[in-house]
């Protein structure tokens, strides 16, 4: 079983992979991802119905599932519009992540020098992930006691470890904190976290990620001019639900407070949902279809894409309409 501290660290190198996304998560082997977006004034399709989109970006495989308006998480109705200040979850195939971004005005930039405050087990989880990605990744470790940032220096071959408390504005400067492109803060303690992203960004680093464990404290992020969080909580649960999911569930990815899942599952012969084509499938309102995959290949759904036995569908599902998808991927009982 993969430990929590790597399936930490390989959320905190998803959140690198697309650093304007403020959430995201690998599905279907690797070929798709799902991306939360915040629009922001500059967004060129504000005020767009999303019926639109699929008229104006034909070749793009981008379905938005989920809209988080005013605290309130919903998925949208093909009629219904993006405004500023919503933070959208968006389903892509991983080729089209970057145009996807570009869509929603966000520009990808390379992360090649990153800062990390923390260098615990995550942090130190973490440094050794970058060490190993391919490219010239210029990392350094910022730890506070002493005997962990000897343990990290003593393991880490390329990163340079300092000693130190992340706060202080010195050892930031020391760091390189304001020609860095990102920084991580990734202790075992949220506040820590969400002050060390607060003072890298008043120190002029371009993009600060704070590792959250408390989902009431996500609400702080937009007021405190964080970018980013991840949320180890959302990993281990996500863990925890794909193994108590029924019929042949692959992933499970929990959205902020519990508030939705996507699920990933194989269409079995016994399925509901077998032969029918999407337009016919009786899904509940708070339910989307994200992406469908059809052996190698990563299909946007449309109401005519029919669903056959052995396809791999990736689903939105609000909390409370997470049984009824259940129910549709549910093996009855004569397939054992």
């Amino acid at each position: 079983m993969i430990s929590p501290e790597r399936e930490v660290a390989a959320a905190a190198m998803r959140r690198l992979s697309a650093p304007s996304a403020f959430d995201t998560e690998i599905f279907m082997d690797g070929k798709a991802q799902l991306l939360g977006i915040r629009v922001e004034e500059d967004c060129p399709i504000v005020n767009t119905p999303l019926r639109q989109l699929t008229d104006l970006f034909s070749t793009l495989s981008s379905i938005v599932v989920g809209v988080r308006r005013e605290g309130s998480l919903f998925a949208p109705e093909p009629d219904d519009q993006l405004f500023v200040g919503d933070e959208c979850y968006v389903f892509t195939s991983v080729k089209d992540v970057d145009r996807t971004m570009e869509v929603f005005g966000k520009a990808q930039k390379k992360q090649d020098r990153v800062v990390l405050v923390g260098g615990g087990n995550v942090g130190l989880e973490v440094a050794r992930t970058l060490e190993e990605r391919e490219g010239r990744v210029r990392a350094k470790v910022i730890e506070r006691d002493r005997k962990s940032a000897e343990i990290a220096a003593e393991a880490l071959e390329r990163t340079i470890v300092l000693n130190g408390d992340g706060l202080d504005s010195s050892l930031l400067s020391e760091a390189g904190i304001e020609r860095a492109d990102a920084m991580l803060a990734v202790t075992d303690d949220d506040r820590t976290n969400m002050l060390a992203a607060v003072r890298a960004k008043a120190e002029g680093c371009a993009l600060a990620i704070a590792l959250i464990n408390d989902p009431s404290m996500v609400a702080l992020m937009g007021p405190l001019g964080i970018d980013a969080y991840i949320n180890p909580r959302a990993t281990t649960v996500s863990s925890i639900l794909r193994h108590i999911r029924h019929g042949r569930v692959r992933q499970v990815y929990s959205i902020g407070d519990a508030e939705a899942e996507v699920i990933e599952a194989e269409v079995l012969s016994t399925s509901p949902m077998a032969g029918q084509r999407l337009r016919d499938i009786d899904f509940p309102e708070g339910v989307l279809v994200g992406a469908v995959r059809k052996g190698d290949d990563v299909i946007r759904p449309t109401g005519s894409l029919r669903i056959d036995e052995k396809d791999v569908v990736s689903i939105f599902a609000l909390a409370k309409d997470v049984p009824e998808v259940e129910r549709l991927m549910q093996v009855s009982i004569d397939f054992f």
